[in-house]
């Protein structure tokens, strides 16, 4: 319970989180937005929109690895600097794709070998950069959370902060298009790039580890750590970070990366192929996508930020921390099947599929906040990092395999005039993810361990 007179400036560090995450993903999500129309103007192919997409997601699942453990290494506070500096700059480099690709394609035909074409290739560099910083967000999120939340709101305030995704999915499909129509699509890059610049000002003046921030009160200090006292001396300052080779010893581990293995590319699929999918199926363009999508995100929302609340029901019924999460993580996996009935029902309106994706994209950020948190219910602070990163990896790896396979299925049914027939199989995979996601993770992890640190 909270104690009267305590302070709330840990919910300072949350509402900078949250903004540190809306930038993200208006971040990437410019490119879906505007993919209907760059790839009538460069020509581009299902399949050529999957292979720029797949780059981002695959430096995002190799970045997500070496991410976690340099912000392990370097603290949270220069780590997220740095990420959000990086992928600042990758945001802005999308504006000078052909320039990029052309750079290229200059340096491939001089070693004798075939050249991508050239906005192909500058797209790809320019995800490449993108996803090599975004990668740092959510380990250096998740850390900051585990750093000024105790355990019993720190899924609380990771769904708040993951809302901020889809508050970066409301804004872009408003500002983004309005910005390509008014000033070009380049332009639409280097606005929405530049936003991270002016975090960047208020990261560095509002965050310090809670021990050394003069703006917190003693009793809110003590309330942030109050966890620690009765995990025992080996999660201490004297503790020693676990390898990834120790790390992947533990069966807790396997589980929250086959968690993001399976639901986090669910997610990125819905993220950057809804846009086009309302192309293909309802002929709609980059104006009329605007409502839809942002209704959709605004549903996901405030998924995100009751399915952080959800598992305290079962916390004050007297369940641990990870039990309760792994509850309410089952009933949440139950409300993605809705999509089972998108396509289906489809015919009625678009309405229907944009709906009904809306409840399976809000449980998926329900079910995410809560897996994140996962974590750092089992896992030391000094390590926590380092097992989102790995399980980062897993989910980004996840969303290339999904990625290739939905630019496949695209391109081979709409060749066969049944575009429609490919969404059908990619939602029903979607649909069913979750609830093999938490079978198996509940099988890994069947009861709460906590796992400390070796001594120093």
């Amino acid at each position: 319970m909270k104690q009267q007179g305590m302070g709330s400036y840990r919910w300072t560090i949350c509402a900078l989180l949250f903004f540190a995450t809306t930038v993200n993903y208006l971040d990437r999500q410019v490119l879906s937005l505007l993919a209907p129309d760059l790839s009538k103007e460069f020509g581009w192919t299902n399949t050529d929109y999957a292979n720029i997409t797949a780059v981002f997601q695959f430096v995002y699942a190799i970045s997500m690895l070496f991410a976690g453990r340099v912000v392990d290494k370097l603290g949270t506070k220069a780590a997220f600097v740095l990420a959000i500096l990086v992928w600042s700059i990758g945001a802005v480099m999308h504006a000078f794709a052909l320039g990029l690709g052309s750079g290229m394609a200059s340096v491939l035909n001089a070693l004798g070998l075939a050249a991508v074409p050239v906005s192909i290739a500058g797209f790809m560099i320019a995800r490449a950069v993108l996803a090599l910083g975004e990668a740092g967000n959510f380990p250096a999120a998740i850390k900051a959370t585990a750093e000024y939340f105790p355990k019993k709101e720190r899924a609380f305030a990771t769904g708040i902060f993951n809302s901020g995704a889809n508050v970066g999915a409301v804004l872009a499909p408003i500002c983004v298009p309005l910005l390509a129509a008014v000033w070009g699509w380049q332009a639409a890059f280097v606005a929405v790039g530049a936003i991270g610049f002016v975090w960047m000002g208020l990261w560095i003046t509002f965050y310090d580890k809670p021990e050394q921030q003069k703006r917190l009160s003693k009793e809110e200090l003590a309330y942030i750590t109050s966890d620690d006292a009765h995990v025992g001396t080996h999660a201490g300052a004297a503790g020693l970070a676990l390898s990834w080779v120790a790390l992947l010893a533990y069966r807790q581990t396997w589980a929250f990366a086959f968690g993001k293995f399976m639901t986090d590319g669910v997610w990125w699929f819905f993220l950057f192929w809804l846009p086009k999918y309302l192309s293909a199926q309802y002929g709609m363009t980059s104006s009329d996508i605007q409502l839809p999508l942002a209704i959709l995100y605004s549903m996901t929302m405030i998924g995100s930020v009751g399915g952080g609340y959800f598992p305290t029901y079962f916390i004050n019924k007297g369940a641990s921390p990870y039990d309760g999460r792994m509850r309410a993580m089952f009933v949440i996996a139950l409300f993605p099947l809705v999509v089972l009935l998108a396509q289906p029902f489809g015919y009625i309106s678009f309405w229907v599929p944009v709906l009904l994706v809306g409840i399976g994209t809000a449980a998926h950020q329900a079910w995410s906040a809560n897996l994140f948190t996962t974590v750092s219910d089992m896992f030391p602070k000094r390590s926590i990092a380092s097992v989102v990163g790995i399980g980062g990896m897993a989910g980004g790896l996840g969303g290339v395999l999904i990625t290739k396979i939905g630019g496949w299925l695209f391109d081979h049914y709409g060749a066969l005039g049944q575009v429609s027939t490919g969404y059908t199989i990619m939602f029903s995979g979607c649909a069913v993810a979750y609830l093999l996601a938490w079978c198996v993770m509940k099988t890994l992890v069947p009861r709460y361990q906590v796992i400390t640190e070796p001594s120093a």
